[in-house]
């Protein structure tokens, strides 16, 4: 049977970005707090909301132009996002303008949450293991987020976007991933936004204890059902970051209750956790985008044969371990070219940022 997996990548941030440490100066915050009580350094700032087409149009393209194939091949392009700028046309849409893309594709949006992008890359894996895609078809798809909370509100120094966009194909190139995956889902009001609304309403507590309930239900199925496998076995385990303390704080429990004494602990989440951790502290929350985020600056340390586990979240909620299975070579360019914006990026002021929130209609 023929591997499914990723054959190019891209990605791709706002052109504006603001320091948690300028924000906690307006807030009469400590800087601490935010840089390493919650592991927030930076926020990347879209400034209207149409820039979430933009991101998502740019990573694809970057994705695209690494990609020997073609637009003719691509039989599926699927956007997993809750930043959509129409109630009823997908943001996919929206990209496929941009792309200059038409013609026997499927072509919509998902949305569940920060889980949305995983349930798009999942679904195409599926597609392209089944046999309604072709041999040569691709699958077009992107996790992509922006992230806004009110001005004054614990979560605001989380802030972020981002957008991450794959070509999943048979036979890989870069990565390829299990067919088999471990879900988990129950139904809870941990993280919601009613229409018309501008912000979510985050019951935090509730919200960090179903992180760590889902990632422990979910390591469990696998764990169960790989009798051949332990988790040392993996090079990384890749989770998704709404910010980084919360990532870690799961972790540490699902460590704890598998049975690892502190020390194997630490030892595990140095090694195999919080490098992975790097970009997610210098975009912010991308919501879809953060889990994968991650797991593409795993892929910059990784090497032929490594293999991953990658944990997504989205309130409400949803979950799910898929297996990253074999990584088969870098992408250097998408890395270099993601690199590149992180230390591009124009960084606003006080004046600023309080400046865009008032042209929002936030303060």
């Amino acid at each position: 049977m023929a591997k499914i997996g990723i054959s190019s990548l891209g990605l791709a941030i706002p052109p504006h970005a603001f320091l948690t440490s300028a924000l906690a100066m307006l807030r009469g915050a400590n800087p601490e707090k935010y840089a390493h009580g919650i592991g927030c350094e930076k926020m990347s700032i879209a400034l209207d909301k149409m820039e979430i087409v933009h991101m998502a149009s740019r990573a694809a393209k970057r994705a695209l132009e690494s990609w020997p194939g073609s637009l003719s091949d691509i039989g599926m392009l699927v956007v997993g996002t809750e930043s959509s700028v129409d109630e009823s046309r997908p943001l996919s849409a929206f990209v496929a303008d941009e792309l200059g893309l038409s013609g026997a594709i499927r072509s919509y949006e998902v949305k569940h949450a920060c889980y949305g992008g995983t349930v798009a890359f999942k679904q195409a894996l599926e597609w392209l293991d089944s046999k309604a895609s072709s041999a040569n078809q691709a699958a077009l798809v992107i996790a992509a987020d922006t992230c806004y909370y009110e001005p004054k509100s614990p979560p605001e120094p989380t802030q972020g976007a981002g957008a991450v966009a794959f070509i999943l194909t048979k036979n890989p190139t870069i990565a390829s991933f299990d067919i088999k995956s471990y879900p988990y889902s129950r139904p809870v009001f941990d993280f919601w936004r009613p229409f018309g609304t501008d912000f979510p309403i985050v019951e935090a507590k509730s919200s960090v204890a179903c992180y760590s309930e889902a990632l422990f239900k979910t390591v469990e199925q696998f764990l169960k059902q790989s009798p051949d496998h332990t988790l040392d076995d993996f090079k990384a385990l890749c989770c998704h970051v709404p910010f980084p303390k919360m990532a870690l704080k799961g972790v540490k429990g699902l460590f704890l209750k598998l049975g690892y004494t502190p020390n194997a602990l630490n030892a595990y989440v140095q090694e195999k956790v919080t490098p992975y951790f790097e970009w997610n502290k210098v975009v912010g929350n991308a919501y879809t985008a953060s889990l994968w985020i991650s797991v593409v600056n795993a892929l910059k340390s990784s090497k032929p044969g490594d293999k991953m586990l990658c944990f997504s979240y989205g309130s409400g909620y949803g979950a799910e371990l898929l297996v990253l299975d074999k990584v088969l070579s870098i992408p250097t360019k998408a890395i270099a070219d993601f690199e590149h914006d992180l230390n591009t990026t124009t960084l606003l002021s006080a004046t600023d940022y309080h400046a865009w929130q008032e042209k929002m209609g936030w303060v």
